[in-house]
């Protein structure tokens, strides 16, 4: 059972993060077993009084996944009423989750301030489990197990989020590997958008908004014809996040 020392905490703000991976042609999120339950939860955590908020989520996410100086956005802020669910901190005092000292604290109304953030499976660390949880582990967005609270509305809005902004700037940059291919650039994409492209036509596009670097390599080990090697030009990509594009997909 987990005392949290509330006295160093804001009194009803949280954050909870989305952390999107792209691993074996899946979108897949981070989420977390609570103790001695079967909900699952969002990372997230509170706000100390002397850290900003954006600060806090990036220390969430660190110790999440082990990832520094990583993409994360603040998308939304959640503060509905009904997201509080009364007999909740009850619950979480039963399970061992929270001590009973706590359970007055977190039955204040809480709103909530939602993070995504996009990291390459691969650099990824063995993902850590915090106090309330027991297990930590990437699930597919296709296979999702039932979430705690209004974590499936947050959860949602992320993935709404990001599908939107595909319209107008680029990713890939923190969910593909240094170096990929065309196709593997083309699958990210459609998994995202939950659709197929042409092919001609994303290669064309993607070509045009000159973020890509050639670089004068294949992929070898394949059965079909090997495939060019690119990578992102960073400069341009953090450009064209700033700047934006023009076309739609």
């Amino acid at each position: 059972m987990t005392f949290i020392n509330t006295d160093e905490l804001v009194l009803g703000l949280s954050i909870d993060c989305v952390i999107f991976g792209f691993h074996e042609y899946e979108l897949k999120v981070l989420l977390m077993k609570m103790k001695n339950s079967d909900l699952w939860a969002l990372p997230g955590g509170f706000v100390r009084k002397d850290r900003n908020v954006d600060d806090e989520a990036a220390v969430v996410l660190e110790l999440r996944t082990g990832v520094r100086d990583i993409f994360l956005r603040q998308f939304h802020f959640f503060g509905n009423v009904s997201r509080n669910v009364d007999g909740h901190p009850e619950q979480l005092v039963k399970k061992e989750i929270i001590s009973p000292e706590n359970q007055a604290w977190f039955e204040e109304r809480f709103v909530s301030v939602g993070y995504y953030a996009l990291v390459e499976h691969s650099k990824v660390q063995e993902p850590q489990p915090d106090h309330t949880s027991e297990l930590c582990a990437w699930v597919s967005l296709n296979d999702l197990p039932e979430l705690m609270l209004d974590h499936s509305i947050i959860l949602k809005k992320a993935h709404h989020t990001l599908r939107l902004e595909l319209n107008n700037q680029p990713i890939g940059l923190n969910l593909l590997p240094e170096t990929f291919t065309m196709p593997e650039l083309q699958a990210l994409y459609e998994t995202v958008l939950g659709k197929e492209l042409d092919r001609r036509n994303f290669r064309r596009k993607m070509l045009s908004y000159d973020i890509l670097i050639d670089t004068n390599e294949k992929r070898t080990g394949t059965s079909h014809k090997a495939p060019t090697l690119y990578k992102f030009d960073r400069d341009k990509y953090f450009t064209a996040m700033q700047d934006g594009f023009s076309t739609a997909w």
